[in-house]
């Protein structure tokens, strides 16, 4: 039986980023022993994807960031274009090919970190420890682990008053001529068509002159099929851009969800989640990334010290509390989702709302973004939702 000091079950975003930090402590920190457990090819396995994020200056995975940007633009659906600068910060996007290489890098050089194949059919608690049952290529094998650090998506969300779906559709594409702006980001479009309830956008990250990743992007309550994506993404590039032959080199298609359902982070003595399926998702707009990246310092902060790993919620509680009323507003129908967004970053410097969607705001911060949104359907929302009761969603 293998044995070790911690497992980390997935090896997307989150259990990467755990496993990098516990095999590059601090200088005198002790150095647990890990199993790393990636899931074979197949339907398990995280897509290839990409990650974004906003950070001052450089950071702990620059190696890997694919491009940084400190100008970026959003147009309100009648067509205005507001641009600013987000320094000191950047916005940063990482591929998750090379996110992995890089962290294999470490772990490579790593004598406490081993990388397991197998596929984890049940984690089981027991006295000071979990059994972790998988199956490998060889047959089923049973790990055993002192903490386990369970990344999986989950089955199903949890019950919540509000949930809305950020499902998205991309094209990474290259021109034959230098048609892009690679200095700026183009955050949100709201020149797309709007669905009756939540938005929509338009999203392009520029990585040369040539070539660039362009989304379109839906806050609501169900996905679209392929067909619907790529018809939205024509009419993205084509009668809103006005780029006509685009050759797509790859694409991307992503589900991330937007609650105010309580996620559990504990789900035996030893046992615990992280990433997505620990709560790191902002409810108010998907990002992840660096949430993952406060969570699993947290937790390799308290193996580091003796303590009990518990990871800490991702976001405040003010914060989750801001997230669940905008979140009633939006599938209620009360506020126009794009009139929402472009209202803030028309009123608000842009380093300061990307500072306040990242939970980084003071509250006298907060309260001035929050007068700057529609004051009555909120405070109308904000005063039901004690009323309202939480249901599942009714999908995976």
């Amino acid at each position: 039986m293998l044995e070790a000091d911690v497992a980390i079950v997935g090896a997307g975003a989150a259990g990467l980023s755990l496993a990098h930090r516990l095999a590059c402590p601090a200088a005198g920190s002790h150095r647990p022993s890990v199993l790393l457990i990636s899931a074979p090819p197949g339907p398990l396995r995280p897509p290839r994807r990409t990650w974004c994020f906003w950070e001052r200056g450089r950071g702990r995975f620059d190696a890997a960031v694919t491009a940084a940007w400190q100008r970026l633009r959003v147009h309100t659906p009648s067509g205005r274009k507001i641009e600013d600068s987000i320094a000191p910060m950047y916005y940063k996007m990482i591929a998750s090919d090379d996110f992995e290489a890089l962290v294999d890098q470490h772990l490579e050089r790593s004598p406490t970190v081993r990388r397991v194949e197998a596929s984890v059919e049940a984690i089981e608690g027991i006295s000071n420890g979990a059994h972790l049952h998988t199956r490998t290529a060889d047959g089923p094998q049973t790990l055993r682990a002192r903490w386990v650090f369970d990344s999986r998506p989950l089955g199903s969300l949890p019950a919540a008053r509000t949930t809305l779906l950020q499902h998205f559709h991309g094209w990474f594409v290259r021109t034959e001529r230098p048609i892009w702006q690679s200095d700026i980001v183009e955050l949100m479009d709201f020149r797309t068509p709007q669905p009756p309830r939540g938005l929509s956008f338009g999203y392009v990250l520029p990585t040369g002159r040539h070539h660039a990743l362009v989304e379109y992007t839906e806050f609501s309550a169900q996905t679209l099929s392929r067909h619907e994506y790529e018809a939205a993404l024509h009419h993205y590039t084509g009668n809103v851009l006005g780029f006509g032959n685009l050759q797509i080199v790859s694409t991307e298609t992503g589900v991330i969800p937007m609650t105010d359902g309580v996620f559990a982070r504990r789900t035996a003595p030893s046992v615990f989640r992280i990433g997505v399926a620990g709560g790191a998702t902002r409810p108010s707009t998907g990002y992840t990334f660096a949430a993952i990246q406060r969570q699993t310092q947290a937790v390799a902060d308290a193996l580091a010290r003796g303590r009990t790993p518990l990871p800490p919620s991702a976001h405040s509680a003010r914060s989750r509390a801001m997230d669940a009323v905008m979140l009633r507003a939006l599938g209620s129908g009360r506020v126009d989702g794009a009139a929402f967004f472009a209202g803030l970053f028309t009123s608000v410097p842009m380093e300061r709302l990307l500072r306040f969607l990242d939970g980084r705001t003071r509250w006298t911060e907060d309260l001035g973004v929050g007068i700057r949104t529609p004051v009555l359907p909120m405070l109308r929302s904000a005063a039901e939702l004690s009323r309202l009761p939480r249901r599942p969603f009714p999908g995976p």
